[in-house]
C-alpha cells in the first residue's frame, strides 16, 4: 500500500510513542471484545516493541478474550534468547493473564519448512485478525519479508532462506495474510531507518507496499528523522 495512504504520527519522546502504541491497542481490543467477543493480534518482533508488550501487561482488559498471533519468527531452539517468542513470553505472557492456549506461537525449532507448513494449516481457520503490529528494518524488511526476497503470496504462512541477517531461515506471514486485518500500526524507532523510511515514502518498492489493511492503517515513529 502506498505511504500516503498511511496516517503518520511522530512523538518527541520514546515514553510517549509506547504509551500511545498501548493505547491504540487497548482501543482497538475494547472495540473487538465489544463487537464480537475476541481479539486478534498480531505481534512483531525485535527491539522496538519490547517497552510497549511490558507496559501492555499491565493494562485492564478481558485478557481471556485475547488470541495473540506472531509476525515471523527465527528458526531457533525454542528457548533461544533471539527467539520472538522468548521476547513476548518474558515481556507480556508471563505478566498478563492471556491463557497460553490462546497464544499462537510460530514452531520455528520445527525448521522453516515444517513450521511455515504448520502455521499455515493454523492461519487457514483463522479470521480476519483486529490488528497487526509491524516493525521495519534498517534495510526496508518487515516481519521476515526482505526486499529483494519472492514468496507464494496465495500462502497464509512461508518459509524464508538466505534472510540477509542472521539467522538465515525464518518463517513470516505473507504480505496478503498480514493484509487481511481490520487495522494496522507499524511501530518505527532509530535514525538507523531514516534512508529505508524515505525509499518507502517516495519509490514505493519494499515489501511493505504489498501490506494494507480493511479501516485503520497507521505508522507511529519515533526519532526517525
Amino acid at each position: 500500500m502506498d505511504y500516503n495512504s498511511f496516517e503518520h504520527t511522530t512523538f518527541d519522546s520514546l515514553e510517549q510513542f509506547e504509551d500511545d502504541a498501548c493505547f491504540y491497542i487497548l482501543k482497538i481490543a475494547n472495540e473487538s471484545i465489544a463487537a464480537k467477543q475476541s481479539f486478534n493480534l498480531v505481534l512483531c518482533g525485535g527491539g522496538t516493541p519490547k517497552n510497549i508488550y511490558a507496559k501492555l501487561a499491565n493494562i485492564v482488559t478481558d485478557w481471556s478474550k485475547w488470541h495473540i498471533f506472531f509476525g515471523d519468527e527465527r528458526c531457533l531452539p525454542f528457548d533461544h534468547s533471539e527467539r520472538n517468542s522468548v521476547m513476548v513470553e518474558e515481556c507480556l505472557i508471563s505478566k498478563s493473564s492471556i491463557p497460553h492456549k490462546q497464544v499462537h506461537f510460530i514452531e520455528g525449532e520445527l525448521g522453516n519448512i515444517a513450521a511455515a507448513n504448520e502455521y499455515d494449516s493454523l492461519l487457514n481457520a483463522v479470521e480476519d485478525f483486529d490488528l497487526v503490529l509491524l516493525g521495519f528494518g534498517e534495510d526496508g524488511h518487515t516481519a521476515s519479508l526482505f526486499p529483494g526476497h519472492e514468496w507464494d503470496n496465495s500462502k497464509n504462512a512461508v518459509a524464508v532462506f538466505d534472510a540477509p541477517k542472521p539467522p538465515s531461515e525464518r518463517v513470516s506471514l505473507t504480505p496478503s495474510r498480514l493484509s487481511r486485518t481490520k487495522n494496522i500500526l507499524f511501530l518505527i524507532t532509530g535514525k538507523n531507518k531514516v534512508d529505508a523510511f524515505k525509499q518507502w515514502q517516495t519509490k514505493n518498492d519494499l515489501p511493505v507496499s504489498d501490506i494494507s489493511a480493511l479501516n485503520e492503517k497507521k505508522i507511529y515513529t519515533f526519532n526517525v528523522v
